[in-house]
């Protein structure tokens, strides 16, 4: 049986994976922003904040977690 003769290749159109809706879209970068917030970044910081580099952040928590513990750190000393 070669793959050539597509007779017996049906397509299932009903299993197609489903569009992506603006609407979830809004959702999953609302909850982003409020993950972003949970590990410690200012509110009106993620607000300005594109939702590629939320996400970009979000892969290394830890990381994030670092850089605003360094953060407050230079801050105190300044005062």
């Amino acid at each position: 049986m070669s793959l050539q003769s597509h007779d017996h290749v049906e397509r299932i159109k009903h299993v197609r994976r489903p569009k992506k809706t603006p609407a979830e879209r809004a959702r999953r970068q609302k909850a982003q922003k409020k993950r972003l917030v949970a590990l410690g970044v200012p509110q009106a910081e993620a607000d300005k904040l594109q939702p590629i580099v939320i996400r970009t952040m979000l892969t290394r928590p830890k990381q994030v977690v670092k850089q605003l513990a360094k953060r407050a750190a230079k801050a105190a000393e300044a005062k």
